[in-house]
């Protein structure tokens, strides 16, 4: 891992979304060009991927990619997926904003999610983030507290806040509306796991218009600039020609040029030039559960 005056943790989301995804964020953790992933668990992907990850322990961040607007659900949720497929997240967001989000089918799901992350790895998984962004939504922010407290993992990981300070996202300069209204959604989700005796990153980067007419690395280096205590960047890493990719989710010519910058000579040239460097905890955060834990 590279050691910087600025280091940040570079987070590859999507684990077991499909097999191009997969093996794509598998190929950069052993070259040592990722140090976190967060996997979705209730995805048919995950009992033949999660062995190759668990193999990497101790060299990548594992956690839980909560997903709560693809696919099915690992168990029955009739209000929210009634034919039994997880709604769109518009959807979920409308519900979330109006109080209309089942509570305790929610958390029924986030802990079957864990529970299939437990039981492929024998243990918590070191942090927790959502697909879409949705861990910060009103009604799922607090289930997902809830579901985490009742199993006593307070302390024993941490949690992805999606929200940066907006002076930050508008110096960086990428996707900045879309940006802007990720860090809105995420307003009072660090206090509320802070209170829960959670710990979050303290900056977040990475938010991207997904545009394949974008150079990659010049927009990671825009995620490098006004860095936070606790840095953060998201990526979304994946080989190409996934057809199965292209026929569930919006994001798939971007992600092979993802691919192709994390595992290049560019990516640590234009980090040592940031003066950043990727780590798998922040230098201030003591060991503790599945090797890590963060200080909030």
């Amino acid at each position: 891992m590279l050691a910087a005056r600025h280091p940040f943790v570079l987070c590859a989301d999507d684990f077991a979304l499909t097999p191009g995804v997969s093996r794509a964020i598998l190929a950069l953790a052993e070259a040592g060009r990722l140090t976190a992933t967060g996997a979705m668990t209730n995805r048919s992907h995950w009992p033949d991927f999660a062995p190759a990850l668990k193999a990497l322990d101790g060299r990548i961040a594992a956690g839980v990619h909560v997903n709560l607007t693809l696919g099915a659900p690992l168990g029955p949720m009739p209000r929210l997926a009634p034919a039994g497929m997880l709604p769109p997240f518009g959807r979920l967001a409308r519900l979330a904003f109006t109080g209309g989000l089942p509570k305790a089918e929610i958390e029924a799901e986030i802990a079957r999610q864990l529970d299939a992350f437990e039981e492929a790895f024998g243990r918590p998984p070191d942090f927790v983030d959502g697909h879409q962004h949705v861990q910060v939504l009103p009604g799922v922010r607090g289930a997902l507290l809830a579901v985490l407290a009742r199993r006593g993992l307070a302390g024993c990981l941490w949690l992805r806040n999606s929200g940066d300070r907006p002076a930050a996202i508008v110096r960086r300069g990428i996707a900045l509306r879309k940006a802007l209204v990720i860090a809105g959604l995420a307003t009072g989700f660090a206090a509320a796991a802070r209170r829960a005796g959670f710990a979050t990153n303290a900056g977040f980067a990475g938010v991207s218009a997904f545009d394949p007419h974008r150079d990659f690395g010049a927009d990671f280096a825009r995620f490098l600039v006004a860095p936070g205590a606790r840095h953060l960047v998201m990526c979304h890493p994946g080989e190409a020609e996934d057809a199965e990719l292209a026929a569930i989710d919006p994001v798939v010519e971007t992600r092979p040029q993802e691919f192709a910058f994390l595992r290049s000579g560019r990516f640590p040239d234009l980090c040592a030039a940031a003066g950043a460097g990727i780590v798998r905890r922040w230098p201030e955060a003591p060991a503790a559960a599945g090797g890590e834990t963060f200080e909030g």
